[in-house]
């Protein structure tokens, strides 16, 4: 049986950098993992996600370049290309996640399933390997609704529509959060019609009411349709559609009576994610998960003496940057004395649709729940800010939600690079710098940032 300071189950961000830094402090680590190392951000998230936004991008630019002076001939989108230079991002990047670099670490790679089989003692394929401490950063699946019809069909998720390589003519989005609305607008610019289908009444319902709604009135003028307050009740194929039917719940934009009916090429099922922990045994490691999620302390320590786990199998917020945060702590908390307690109260999240919609902190309806009549509320339209009427960017806005005396409680940004935006007002929460202090700091001129300031 090999021995090892840490095994680590899984080879996606939180893995990897768990994997990382133990092996930088001399412990002697193994990373199992099934699939290829990178996970689910470099092969079916963040990476192909945004290279295809960037083709997307290119595409939307030609059909606007007229309104410069800018006369181009006619267009045409070759699809296949597209994908090519989205798998040619991926391979870009491979390298930092390969196995190779890992190995040159000091990692023990091992390629297979794991599960446990007794107290941090795990078997990966009939090898058997014991560890004084165990992580597991097992990451997420798709979440598929239960939806009749829909296992009788074809669909798509994120982890196969990178691999199309012929344009859905029309293309159904089943949810509309993040994942569903940055491939929704990323296809309508390729070409496709995209209708998407949300229950809740409002676009990225964790988002700032005021500013989902202002980028689902951008998406809509893209060409993108959205029902609203809609749950998909079937699917079905119908020769080489699919159809589904949508019922109105209540709240939502349609007659309550009338079921609607809509057809597509193709189908996606963006609705959420899931731990991945079929195969994992963890009731024979005495590893304890509840609620879709393996149960942690705020150290991120399991049931189980001696095992971790972080990235999303914990959540709460399945984000790369989040499972970064939670491998760092993992490895402070599993090697040195003194334990660290995670955080979530300031943690930045970014929908990378054109506009960008980037959040920190409390929206205005929480900010308002929790603290009264005491909420101030700020805003800075971009069509105020120089910067974004030279680049004709001037969509959206930068909205500060403060206390009276102005201590921060939420920042939101919709516009361009408002992922980059919202570092600045992530900085001043976590470090109590108020709005009014924001507001006093020379920025450089002509920059987004601006908009801080004057909001």
């Amino acid at each position: 049986m090999a021995n090892y300071d840490l095994v680590v189950i899984g080879g996606g961000t939180a893995g990897l950098v768990t994997a990382a830094g133990s092996a930088g402090i001399g412990a002697r680590v193994a990373l199992v993992e099934r699939d290829r190392l990178g996970g689910e951000c470099l092969w079916n998230g963040c990476v192909p996600s945004k290279a295809l936004i960037t083709a997307a991008r290119a595409a939307a630019g030609v059909g606007s370049a007229s309104r410069y002076g800018v006369r181009v001939g006619s267009s045409a989108i070759d699809f296949h290309a597209v994908m090519d230079s989205v798998r040619g991002a991926q391979q870009r990047i491979a390298p930092h996640d390969s196995p190779e670099r890992f190995r040159a670490l000091g990692v023990d790679v091992v390629q297979g399933e794991a599960r446990f089989t007794g107290e941090r003692t795990i078997a990966v394929d009939g090898r058997a390997i014991n560890a004084r401490r165990v992580v597991i950063a097992t990451g997420s699946a798709p979440a598929v609704p239960p939806i009749p019809g829909l296992s009788d069909v074809h669909y798509l998720t994120n982890e196969t529509i990178f691999s199309l390589s012929v344009l859905p003519h029309r293309l159904l989005v089943l949810g509309g959060g993040p994942i569903g609305l940055e491939l929704a607008q990323a296809f309508t610019r390729l070409g496709a019609h995209v209708d998407v289908v949300e229950a809740a009444p409002q676009l990225l319902p964790r988002e700032d009411r005021e500013l989902a709604t202002l980028l689902g009135e951008r998406l809509q003028a893209e060409g993108v349709r959205l029902h609203l307050g809609r749950r998909a009740t079937r699917v079905e194929r119908d020769g080489d559609a699919v159809r589904l039917t949508l019922e109105a719940q209540r709240g939502g934009n349609g007659d309550p009576s009338a079921p609607v009916s809509l057809e597509g090429d193709a189908l996606l099922v963006a609705t959420g994610r899931a731990p991945r922990l079929d195969a994992l045994e963890l009731a024979r490691g005495g590893v304890e998960a509840g609620k879709g999620a393996i149960t942690v302390d705020d150290g991120l320590r399991t049931t189980a003496d001696g095992v971790w786990a972080a990235g999303d199998c914990v959540g709460p917020l399945r984000f790369t940057h989040v499972a970064d945060y939670q491998a760092r702590l993992v490895v402070r908390n599993a090697f040195f004395p003194l334990a660290s307690r995670a955080d979530y109260s300031i943690v930045p999240w970014v929908t990378f649709t054109e506009p960008e919609l980037a959040h920190v902190g409390l929206t205005e309806d929480e900010a308002r729940q929790r603290h009264g009549d005491g909420v101030r509320v700020w805003r800075r339209p971009f069509a105020d800010v120089d910067r974004a009427i030279t680049d004709d960017a001037t969509a959206g806005l930068v909205k500060l939600v403060t206390t009276a005396r102005g201590r921060i409680l939420g920042g939101h940004v919709l516009g361009h690079g408002a992922g980059n935006l919202i570092a600045e007002i992530t900085i001043a929460m976590k470090h109590g710098i108020s709005a009014h202090a924001l507001g006093n700091t020379i920025h450089a001129y002509p920059t987004y940032p601006e908009a801080i300031k004057q909001a």
